[in-house]
């Protein structure tokens, strides 16, 4: 209960879902468990739900930082480990996943607590996914064979206002807006307003981003890096590489694993591949401290902090 109503039905008449956004090495899965502890405390039960895009991924337990049984101590966590590394877990596959943890979670009166900072992962969950129609194989290798110089020119002919929005080197996002728009006739902008599928409406979302001082964060990221090179990251990624995976698969381009793969080939010395690590993972958490500060509702609380969260004032954030 929460001043005397259950988690499956708020104030506001929908379940509750809470959400801890945040980049990389920013101390939301601690902040999580600590929230699920004070709530088993008072009698009550919440389920930790993975929106991660690596820590779905059952080989990269070392590289993706995934919490061990000792950090879990005890509250349940889902949707870690969940995917074979052979198997790409899209944005969709893993909105259907969640979607199914959090009715299981209000059936039992608990509190999903989505944890994460994969912005396409939870922008999906909440507003559903565009309908784009099944793209032409014979379009989509055409795209796909073009040098994304010359894709970034086509698109900017052909879906300018998409290519406004994108850096001219980004090979994954221009591809996709370019062969969208080539075999459907209409831009990705278009099928984006058709959204379906979101939870967004139907859940009484507290939300919360921490949004830590940036040279503290990249700090800790160079830290992680070197913990997790000394902590089995290498036999991880020997084990990829044994499984003969695509280079092209999102295990395979996981932050840290092209760097270790490029030293177990001898291509990279010891120090230079933990720099080039290093250097992808704060790369990545810019990023998501870009996106996660200016691409959420303005109403959702930002938690800006240097060192470590006050963690009264984030439990009071998330209304518990």
């Amino acid at each position: 209960m929460i001043n005397g109503e259950s988690f499956s039905e708020s104030a506001g008449h929908c379940p509750r879902v809470a959400l801890i956004a945040g980049p990389t090495a920013s101390g939301k899965s601690d902040l999580a468990v600590k929230l699920a502890l004070r709530l088993r405390e008072q009698g009550r039960e919440a389920v930790i739900i993975n929106a991660d895009s690596a820590q779905v991924y059952a080989d990269l337990r070392v590289l993706s930082a995934r919490p061990s049984e000792e950090e879990m101590q005890g509250v349940p966590h889902v949707l870690f480990g969940a995917w074979d590394g052979a198997q790409a877990c899209s944005a969709a596959d893993w909105a259907n996943a969640a979607k199914a943890e959090i009715a299981a979670a209000h059936a039992r009166n608990a509190l999903p607590v989505l944890v994460g900072g994969t912005g396409m992962y939870i922008n999906t969950l909440l507003h559903g996914i565009a309908p784009v129609p099944e793209i032409d194989p014979i379009v989509r290798a055409e795209v796909r064979a073009l040098p994304v110089e010359t894709a970034y020119a086509a698109l900017r002919v052909e879906d300018p206002a998409r290519a406004a929005l994108l850096g001219p080197a980004d090979v994954q996002r221009v591809t996709r807006a370019l062969e969208v728009v080539r075999s459907t006739g209409q831009s990705l902008a278009h099928w984006q307003q058709q959204r379906v599928g979101g939870i967004g409406e139907t859940v009484d979302l507290t939300p919360i981003i921490l949004l830590p001082e940036r040279q503290w964060l990249y700090r800790r990221c160079d830290l992680r890096f070197e913990l997790m090179w000394q902590g089995g990251a290498l036999d991880e990624v020997k084990a990829l590489l044994a499984r003969g995976l695509s280079e092209s698969s999102p295990v395979m381009r996981a932050i840290g694993v092209p760097e270790i793969a490029a030293f177990l080939r001898a291509e990279m010395s010891r120090d230079q591949a933990i720099s080039a690590g290093q250097q992808a993972t704060r790369n990545y958490a810019k990023r998501q401290y870009t996106w996660l500060k200016n691409q959420n509702p303005g109403h959702w609380p930002r938690l800006v902090y240097e060192n470590s969260i006050d963690f009264d004032y984030a439990a009071s954030l998330l209304r518990t």
